[in-house]
């Protein structure tokens, strides 16, 4: 395990556990300042435990820094086969602390390349740390105040999940929506084109029909021509025969002198 990153947050200097990195499953999480220092310490160059306090002098700040721990956890990593504890500091801060904090917090915005806008995990967990500072800064003057803030910040995350659920739940949802609308231009191009051949085979038919009823028109038209043809023909003959018998009759009906 590699040693914690920097942090805005404060911390102590780190504590070197006593037991092996192998129990750690059966260690209890340590509180401040009971944790005693391995018998076989660190060279001088690596962190080194503090010295030890009065019992009597130091009862506040125990107090305090119970309340700490409790709010803000102690990070741990091992190193060389050793486990080291490092927990938050509980030294008050001054007005050029909180000074320092700000130009700590707007050189690592512009090291780690933070984007000034939309979303940018990078800038969120470096307004996390700092407002984690705050919280260990405020707690020191008042434990009250300080778990407090720490209410407030676990609303704020709880929000921000809440909304980066839903941002996620949406996405997916406009996702399978665009799926399912390709999908579906694509189910109706298809169906489009096989509504253009319909139609062309229809448009084929229809000229088919056309073509055929003018056909049948045309050859109707001839046969009732040849027939009214042949009739008149019939009309004159008829005429013709009344004409030469009505003659003849009336050369028979007429009197001899």
């Amino acid at each position: 395990m590699i040693p914690p990153a920097e942090s805005l947050l404060r911390y102590d200097t780190p504590v070197l556990q006593s037991r092996a990195v192998d129990r750690t499953a059966d260690r209890k999480t340590p509180k401040a300042r009971s944790l005693k220092p391995s018998p076989q310490q660190p060279p001088l160059s690596g962190p080194v435990p503090p010295p030890p306090r009065s019992p009597g002098a130091d009862a506040p700040r125990q107090q305090t820094e119970e309340v700490l721990n409790a709010l803000l956890p102690p990070r741990e990593w091992a190193e060389a086969g050793q486990l080291w504890v490092q927990q938050v500091s509980s030294t008050p801060c001054t007005r050029s602390d909180v000074v320092q904090l700000t130009d700590q917090l707007d050189a690592l915005l512009g090291r780690r390349q933070a984007r000034e806008t939309g979303i940018c995990p990078v800038r969120r967990e470096l307004y996390g740390q700092c407002f984690d500072e705050l919280i260990r800064q405020v707690t020191i003057n008042c434990a009250e105040r300080g778990v407090l803030l720490l209410r407030i910040r676990n609303e704020i995350r709880m929000t921000v999940a809440a909304y980066q659920t839903l941002y996620e739940s949406s996405m997916a949802f406009g996702v399978r929506k665009a799926l399912q609308a390709e999908q579906g231009k694509s189910d109706m191009e298809t169906r489009l084109r096989e509504l253009e051949l319909e139609k062309q085979d229809l448009e084929h038919q229809l000229s088919e029909q056309k073509a055929r009823c003018e056909a049948v028109e045309k050859r109707e038209l001839e046969i009732r021509q040849t027939e009214e043809r042949k009739h008149g023909e019939e009309i004159q003959f008829l005429k013709r025969t009344n004409q030469q018998l009505k003659a003849q009759l009336e050369v028979t009906i007429t009197p001899k002198k």
